[in-house]
């Protein structure tokens, strides 16, 4: 990281420094503190996205934020809005300690969520950079045990790694969460968190989180802090006008896919692992289904003992199956995971063009298809032992 790319600061306060750390803990103990005096803030953010495997982020986003430190608010002691970076009139998200504003550009719309609809033991969003670095090197400098830290001073600045080895992985959405294995199954529980920490201000401006299904990184510049005030912060004066304002349900993708029941399947032609192109309209069973998957997704990873007894389970002229992976970029990624988990089948890599034109925004999509390649039904989602009594239920009775 380049002097160009690390922080520019506007500092309202006396952030203390040290020119060089002299020890783990006394050094993070010195970027905690300045941490627990950032206010407020304001920044560009990179935040990027990796499926497992991958060399590059399949996902990249630009944002303005504008960070707040909440102490009214016990979950995640923080509020922000998330701004187009290239029109910060335009919001992205915004949390206020109190709701989640989401933003469905698709359909001009924000969704309030005031989380009374999906119960869960966090708040689900991904907090904002400092409030997040600052809970990721508290659990660091509170935890005895399981845990691993390395810390190596660079040039410009300083690396820490942070890595906990618990039965179960652990996310920060304002404190620590333990996330069991069996509730998104998860192939390995080991999770690692690295802070790069710029020397001249003691302060962060980068973290990558890595866990088996997948991998994110946010880095930070142009960083202006203490210059708001939470007092003055409303969320509404970020929503757009011109967008409808609903309440949170949970929005699924059944209603937009169902659309495609009763017509013809869009063709395609995808690559597998072996660089091979594999084309819908090869595809002449009685019955085809199509699985659009994603190597970080846990109902789509324990679908995969089914699927493979599956394709054995009729002749090729009744039956034939292909998975679609969505969310990784290359084939050695796809590789990687078909290895891995002794995937039998076909497996593909998809497009853009593909997703959009099967609607699809959420993952296990299952679309079981005719001999002439129309769309008879449409499951979204996987259970173990109940999607795949309807699956089968619906191919014998297409091929009987």
């Amino acid at each position: 990281m380049t002097r160009k790319l690390a922080f520019v600061l506007f500092v309202v306060i006396t952030l203390s420094a040290c020119s060089k750390p002299k020890g783990t803990k006394v050094y993070l103990r010195t970027v905690l503190n300045n941490l627990d005096k950032v206010e407020s803030a304001t920044y560009f953010s990179t935040k990027e996205g990796w499926a497992p495997g991958d060399t590059a982020a399949s996902v990249i986003m630009n944002h303005f934020i504008k960070e707040y430190n909440n102490p009214i608010d016990t979950t995640i002691g923080s509020s922000f809005v998330s701004l187009q970076q290239k029109d910060t009139t335009q919001m992205a998200f915004c949390y206020d300690g109190k709701m989640r504003a989401l933003v469905y550009d698709e359909d001009k719309t924000i969704v309030i969520d005031s989380f009374n609809i999906r119960k869960l033991p966090f708040r689900p969003l991904t907090p904002p950079f400092f409030n997040y670095t600052k809970s990721i090197i508290k659990y660091a400098l509170e935890i005895k045990d399981s845990i691993s830290i390395k810390m190596e001073e660079k040039k410009d600045g300083v690396y820490l790694c942070l890595t906990i080895f618990k039965d179960q992985q652990v996310e920060f959405f304002g404190k620590a969460y333990y996330i069991e294995k069996s509730q998104y199954n998860f192939e390995e529980t080991t999770s690692k968190y690295e802070i790069w920490i710029d020397k001249s201000t003691d302060l962060p401006y980068k973290y990558r989180r890595e866990m088996s299904h997948n991998i994110s990184a946010e880095t930070v510049s142009n960083v202006s802090l203490n210059k708001l005030k939470i007092e003055d912060f409303k969320a509404s004066n970020y929503f757009m006008p011109d967008f409808a304002i609903e309440t949170y349900r949970i929005r699924n993708n059944s209603e937009k896919v169902n659309d495609l029941i009763g017509k013809k399947a869009s063709d395609w032609a995808l690559q597998n692992a072996g660089d091979n192109s594999i084309a819908l309209k090869d595809l002449k069973s009685k019955v085809v289904m199509i699985q659009f998957t994603s190597v970080s997704c846990g109902p789509c990873r324990a679908s995969i003992p089914f699927l493979n007894q599956l394709t054995t389970a009729y002749k090729k002229d009744d039956f034939d199956f292909v998975a679609i992976e969505c969310t990784s970029k290359s084939l050695n990624a796809l590789k990687n995971y078909q290895n891995k988990n002794a995937i039998k089948y076909k497996f593909l890599l998809s497009t853009k063009n593909v997703l959009a034109e099967y609607k699809i925004k959420s993952f296990p999509v299952f679309f079981i298809l005719d001999k002439n390649l129309i769309v008879q039904k449409v499951i979204n989602g996987y259970g173990v032992g109940t999607t795949d009594v309807e699956i089968k239920a619906i191919i014998d009775d297409m091929t009987h």
